[in-house]
């Protein structure tokens, strides 16, 4: 399976959020999610779908890692049944988390919606992911496959 080259973004200007942005930068990706929130229609590039993943994961790690400091940092044993009881940031952080996946969750399909576009797929296939157990495994693959100039007929 052969495709021609992906477009490359104008020289002059910035691109229109309406087209994807090939070769984002972190940055820039990062500023592309959160400009088109929950925007299904267009296409999304590999860059600005794989650069907000890792922005993703990098952020939930942090709240993760503040999480375990919080629950040690304040922990206290129980003398009578000598159970631990964590500290109460722990519940901060598992705030924080609920609170981000809730901004992110719809966005982040929309994201995908778009990258799958871009791949000249229907947005659809994204329910594949709630096929048990390997749904999950075939949306990401669907998603790592290169831009199609074909997709374009997904653009407003």
């Amino acid at each position: 399976m052969t495709y021609a080259a992906a477009p490359q973004a104008p020289a002059s200007g910035p691109t229109p959020l309406s087209q994807p942005l090939y070769g984002a930068s972190f940055g820039q990706a990062f500023a592309r999610f959160w400009r088109k929130y929950v925007t299904f229609s267009g296409r999304a590039s590999r860059s600005e779908f794989w650069w907000f993943y890792l922005a993703h994961a990098l952020i939930v790690t942090a709240i993760f890692a503040f999480m375990i400091v919080g629950a040690f940092s304040g922990m206290t044993t129980d003398p009578v049944t000598g159970r631990d009881q964590p500290g109460p940031l722990i519940g901060v952080g598992a705030f924080l988390l609920v609170l981000w996946q809730l901004a992110t969750f719809i966005p982040m399909i929309a994201l995908s919606w778009r990258r799958l576009h871009d791949a000249n797929l229907a947005g659809p296939f994204w329910f594949l992911g709630f096929v048990f157990p390997i749904g999950g495994v075939v949306v990401l693959v669907l998603c790592a496959l290169p831009s199609n100039p074909a997709g374009a007929r997904f653009d407003k």
